[in-house]
């Protein structure tokens, strides 16, 4: 093996592929009660019904860095440069010559969410801007060594949305301070970034078969604004609280660990196994203020879900490599991502999402020594409920499909460059306006978005 070649679905992504997210739910100016999370949960069971195009959304992207990328996510048993190898599976660095590379994806997401209640209406375009996602992988081997050393520094999940106020976009006109007076969230923004070191060891247990592990360190830096989900307060006695602010944070920290399988037959067929656990994370604090402008902190319990990936790959035809992947990632049991519904102090559980599977596949091509070309596809279930359609609208990188194609140019023996463009393809999703009472009727929400990403990267050989 050394040295040789190298997403249950719901009824209703990505980071990346996202990703953390955030939720906005629209307030109306309905007062809490102590029945106001049953109402919602009746509500939440009785609309958003939809027979538009469902989206989904990645907290994980599919790959990192330019060659997996351009690979369709494939690489649970094709570690086709370090990066990808140290992306999904530890124990495929055996298959890896020493290296180090390098990449840098650069994330524009194209939202558009309209909506309508009480005889008003109005659409807005969210203005994320571009994103920028790095990583970093470092491959050794001794000459003649089973064991091989790897570190591989990623950004497996991010997204930004930034919706203005309106005042015509019901969702997005102000939050109410008067009682029954309409109203939404105002302008709302959210960020997430997720940053993963994950330093690794593999040893080839015979010329077929690795075995690999290592800790995963993580870093996230969340924001949510307005902060959904802490209690709205009513500091100002108006009796129509409203929710905090949620951007005074910082980088926080958590952890797991990763464990990887993989085989290389005789006859070029390639099986890869890796599960990533769940990544406990310390709570996510925010100094926040209440309605008087006095000092408020919230917080809540966010986790990245465990991740189970397997992998076949055939490598047998001169020039020409084929691989599958299949993936379930396990949202439902994961706090923030899985959790429905509300608090009876008004604060949102979670975002309700269920888990699920996808499938990538790659296909790469050395059409000559110097230049080889690649293309991928990948598809991922949708974690949201029909009732979703307001959380969807609150996240740029929800997706169901995803096309790659991407290429490397060796410059010499040791060095190459890599490029890679994928692209999201657009998705909608509709349905009802829903506050804590339930669905307001003969409200519409509607949220449309595709995403383009373009990645570039270097890898040099040592």
């Amino acid at each position: 093996m050394v040295g040789s070649n190298q997403n249950k679905c719901s009824a209703g992504l990505a980071f990346a592929e996202l990703d953390a997210r955030s939720i906005r739910l629209l307030l109306f100016s309905t007062p809490w009660t102590e029945h106001s999370d049953a109402h919602f949960t009746e509500a939440c069971g009785n609309c958003c019904r939809t027979d538009s195009s469902e989206l989904a959304q990645g907290t994980y992207l599919s790959s990192g860095g330019p060659v997996g990328q351009g690979f369709g996510g494939a690489t649970t048993a094709a570690p086709l440069d370090g990066i990808s190898a140290t992306y999904w599976n530890p124990a495929s660095i055996s298959d890896v010559q020493k290296q180090l590379g390098f990449g840098l994806g650069l994330v524009l997401p194209e939202m558009q969410t309209s909506s309508s209640a009480f005889g008003a209406s109005g659409t807005s375009r969210a203005e994320p801007g571009v994103s920028a996602i790095p990583t970093i992988s470092c491959v050794h081997r001794e000459e003649g060594s089973r064991t091989t050393y790897a570190v591989g520094i990623h950004g497996v999940a991010g997204y930004r949305t930034n919706y203005a106020a309106s005042t015509t976009n019901p969702l997005f006109t102000p939050q109410p301070n008067t009682v029954g007076t309409p109203g939404g969230f105002g302008s709302v923004h959210t960020e997430a970034q997720f940053l993963q070191l994950a330093p690794m060891i593999s040893y080839a247990i015979t010329e077929n078969l690795s075995i690999g592990g290592g800790p995963t360190i993580t870093l996230g830096d969340v924001t949510v604004d307005p902060f959904v989900f802490a209690a709205p307060d009513d500091a100002d006695g108006t009796l129509q609280p409203r929710y905090p602010g949620g951007t005074g944070s910082r980088m926080h920290w958590g952890g797991g660990a990763q464990f990887g399988l993989y085989y290389v037959s005789d006859n070029h067929i390639h099986l890869g196994f890796s599960l990533k656990s769940t990544q406990r994370m310390e709570d996510f604090r925010y100094n926040s203020a209440d309605e008087l402008g006095l000092p408020r902190t919230v917080r809540t319990k966010m986790e990245l879900p465990m991740i189970l990936s397997w992998g076949a790959a055939y490598s047998g035809i001169e020039d020409l490599m084929i691989a599958v992947d299949l993936r379930y990632l396990d949202f439902e049991n994961t706090d923030f991502w899985g959790g429905s519904g509300f608090n009876p102090d008004g604060s949102l559980i979670g975002l309700g999402m269920e888990s699920v599977v996808s499938v990538s596949t790659g296909v790469q091509y050395d059409v000559s020594d110097d230049l080889t070309v690649r293309c991928g596809y990948m598809f991922t279930e949708n974690p949201f409920p029909p009732a979703a359609t307001m959380i969807a609208a609150a996240a740029p990188l929800f997706y169901q499909h995803q096309v790659s194609f991407g290429l490397t140019r060796k410059l010499s023996d040791s060095a190459s460059v890599h490029m890679a463009y994928t692209y999201y393809p657009t998705n909608a999703m509709t349905g009802p306006i829903v506050t804590a009472a339930g669905a307001i009727p003969g409200s519409s929400v509607s949220t449309r978005a595709f995403v383009h990403m373009l990645n570039i990267g270097a890898t040099i050989k040592y």
